[in-house]
């Protein structure tokens, strides 16, 4: 718990001026309002007594409209300062949560459901607000009200009276240390829950298309009815706790004001107090409930609050796995593009895993295109993945660029001269031309046309109505697949990058527009480094070299001559393919 109070005091200290004004007005509010039941008692003993004339009513009352229009003002004060600033720290804290989470590696990303960050983004930032805000407000109103409650009462009216009617509230402060162990516990339960079923409402909406087509809606239907259920159980146990709470603070109150009016109603029949200060007291009783409730709620929330916190400093405090080294060079810029894979073994996870990779040693040079391809899961897209650093060797030496280890070089300047076209074509909730520009800043439009019309998804875009204005759907829905695939290459070519990496990109369109992306690459991209995975030989028969992978290992390296006459690997897919095509091509005919 140091640990939190310690990053929520980071935050706190950088609106400090908000709280002190806040706090400030919030005392004067309390201070005022424990002077007004006194008034009350003067005026009753006044008129009882018949000390107190039509000119002295009006003083007083002329003294509480003042006091109204203090509590009034200092009400919108505190309000102003104190909520201001806790909504200020929660836009902070996202914005670092936020941006922390772009930092982070990939490994963090395939380990944790989306659902559950979108729930340390929404439920648990609100509730630490509220605990920098209300729960503050509610802490400090109940400490001050108490005290200076108990301060009137004692010092105007009675300090035995006093005694016997707060001996039961007690009882009240011992229950809420008790309530807010217990609060605690559910409180976590009902985030987790909440976490599961916002995770099983983004992969449901994400693969609608997936669902519709497997006919799995009532499936789906009873999963989220399950998770909601659970969701609905951890909720109801956090109100079943308020509801047992609220009923018993109740009665323990009634006993204090039933205490209250037996004993005060004696001392006054007695004479050891007069009406006014009865009635004052009375007034005070009632003032004095709030901050005892308020105690358990300060404690329900500052429960709450701290769980949120510890969930959202889990993130904080989570590491990057890739960073830039100590000893990168920050003189580098820029890249030629040459590059070395020397002996190169990789494994997601070294200490228990075999190798994905194992053994492979390739060179590029600048403006060569070198052709990857293999069985599904033989380490393709995983080898140009390490390129970006997007994970990282065990050994930076088996993996140069420039003959420099990737290390040498900062992890900005790495990734902003290689443009990657991944196998998942993802496109954002944005227009096309929003897409297409997203590596650069302030693209003008005839770049991004130029591009488009490079990747051979110009004349498509026209045929929309908005044209390139168009706004796509999520992860660019309303796209055909082949449509993702060339904005995706655009966004790619758009760059200019010394390296480019086209992992199987090209699965989704026909032949004739892979033909013609592929001549639009030789001509935009003479002198610079293309890297491409495909698994259609088409695609790759005119690279410079081609490296086949088999499990892992480099199985057969070449031109697409030298390997057809090694009579390989290779040799039988292309056989295969082609014996596909001939099928394909009597089928047409025949039709």
């Amino acid at each position: 718990m140091i640990q939190e109070l310690k990053l929520i005091g980071m935050y706190v200290k950088k609106h400090i001026w908000q709280y002190i004004f806040g706090i400030a007005a919030l005392f004067i509010v309390d201070r005022v309002n424990t002077l007004i039941p006194l008034l009350t008692g003067e005026i009753t003993d006044g008129l009882a007594s018949g000390t107190l004339d039509m000119n002295g009513v009006w003083q007083i009352v002329l003294r509480m409209v003042l006091m109204g229009l203090t509590i009034a003002v200092g009400r919108f004060c505190w309000r102003y300062f104190l909520f201001g600033a806790s909504r200020s720290i929660e836009k902070e804290m996202r914005n670092d949560l936020f941006g922390h989470l772009e930092t982070l590696s990939m490994r963090y990303f395939n380990s944790h459901k989306t659902g559950d960050l979108m729930a340390h983004f929404t439920n648990d930032l609100q509730s630490v607000r509220q605990l920098l805000g209300m729960t503050v407000i509610t802490t400090f109103d109940a400490t001050v009200m108490l005290i200076l409650v108990l301060h009137s009462m004692i010092r105007y009216v009675s300090v035995h009276l006093t005694l016997v009617s707060v001996i039961p509230m007690v009882l009240i402060i011992i229950g809420d240390i008790f309530f807010g162990k217990i609060m605690h516990k559910r409180f976590l339960e009902k985030q987790a829950a909440f976490s599961e079923l916002t995770d099983q409402v983004q992969e449901s909406v994400s693969g609608i298309r997936v669902i519709k087509a497997f006919v799995q809606e009532r499936l789906e239907l009873q999963a989220f009815c399950k998770n909601n259920a659970n969701n609905r159980e951890k909720n109801m146990q956090v109100v079943r706790l308020h509801a047992l709470v609220m009923p018993l603070l109740n009665l323990v109150i009634g006993v204090s004001v039933l205490i209250t009016l037996l004993y005060g109603g004696y001392l006054a029949i007695l004479g050891e107090i007069t009406v006014g200060q009865f009635v004052a007291f009375n007034s005070y009783i009632t003032m004095l409930v709030w901050p005892m409730i308020a105690v358990g709620e300060c404690i329900s929330s500052f429960s709450q609050g701290m769980a949120s916190m510890r969930r959202v400093k889990t993130i904080l405090d989570e590491k990057p796995d890739i960073t830039d080294t100590a000893d990168c060079d920050k003189s580098l810029t820029s890249i030629r593009g040459e590059i070395d894979f020397e002996n190169l073994s990789f494994a997601y996870h070294e200490s228990t895993g075999a190798p994905l990779l194992d053994g492979i040693s390739v060179h590029v040079a600048q403006g060569e295109t070198l052709a990857i391809i293999g069985r599904t899961g033989c380490g393709k897209s995983t080898l140009v993945s390490l390129l970006a650093r997007l994970y990282d060797l065990k050994d930076p030496g088996m993996l140069r660029i420039d003959r420099r280890p990737l290390t040498d070089y900062p992890l900005s300047v790495l990734r902003s001269q290689i443009a990657f076209v991944p196998q998942d074509s993802f496109l954002f909730s944005d227009t096309i031309a929003n897409n297409i520009a997203f590596g650069l800043d302030d693209a003008p439009m005839e770049l991004i046309q130029k591009a488009a019309r490079n990747a051979c998804v110009h004349d498509a875009i026209m045929e929309f109505p908005d044209q390139y204005e168009t706004r796509i759907g999520e992860r660019g829905v309303t796209l055909s697949g082949g449509q993702k695939q060339r904005v995706a290459i655009a966004r790619a070519l758009i760059k200019d990058a010394p390296i480019l990496v086209l992992d199987d990109s090209l699965s989704a369109v026909d032949t004739d527009t892979e033909k013609m992306i592929l001549e639009s690459l030789k001509r935009e991209r003479a002198g610079k480094t293309t890297l491409m995975i495909a698994h259609r030989l088409s695609s790759v028969q005119h690279a410079d070299h081609i490296l086949v992978l088999d499990d892992g290992r480099a199985a057969e390296y070449g031109t697409h001559e030298e390997l057809l006459a090694h009579n390989g690997l290779y040799k039988s897919i292309w056989d295969k393919q082609q014996l596909e095509k001939s099928l394909q091509a009597e089928g047409e005919n025949a039709q």
